[in-house]
């Protein structure tokens, strides 16, 4: 039961060890702030994760950096701008949709379209008829039937 108990625990811990003790702001509200600021930038080392998520030295350093900048009265949105501005599209686990990424976010799209177009194409020439088959002329039939009897 103890093991049970153990393993509960730890699974509900798991989230958190991303976090270090020395991360965590006194105030409640700032830190649960920070928290969501955090989920909403990607791990530049993980890309996978956002750096609340993640171990990585670089996703440390960026929370810290979130919340020393909140700690100085910035927005949420100051916060962000300030980041995105330093690291780019890439680090917004939500990059806006913009002439430049706009592949990123309709690409996956346009290739399954393009696929179903071309399969949809294919099944409809595939459903037409067989061409006829050339018929041999006499010549040719002689030639084959002298083939066949010389094996």
């Amino acid at each position: 039961m103890i093991r049970h108990l153990a393993l509960v625990l730890v699974l509900l811990a798991a989230p958190l060890a991303a976090l270090g003790p020395d991360e965590i702001l006194t105030d409640p509200a700032l830190e649960a702030r920070a928290r969501a600021l955090s989920r909403q930038l990607r791990c530049l080392v993980c890309q996978t994760e956002s750096i609340d998520d993640s171990n990585a030295e670089l996703a440390r350093d960026l929370r810290l950096l979130v919340r020393r900048r909140l700690v100085t009265g910035e927005s949420d949105a100051q916060v962000l701008d300030y980041i995105h501005a330093r690291y780019g599209d890439y680090v917004l686990m939500r990059p806006p949709v913009l002439g430049r990424t706009a592949l990123l976010w309709f690409g996956p799209f346009l290739l399954l379209a393009g696929v179903g177009g071309w399969l949809v194409i294919r099944a409809r020439r595939g459903g037409k008829a067989p061409a006829a088959p050339v018929l041999l002329t006499a010549a040719e039939q002689e030639r084959l039937r002298r083939l066949e009897q010389g094996s």
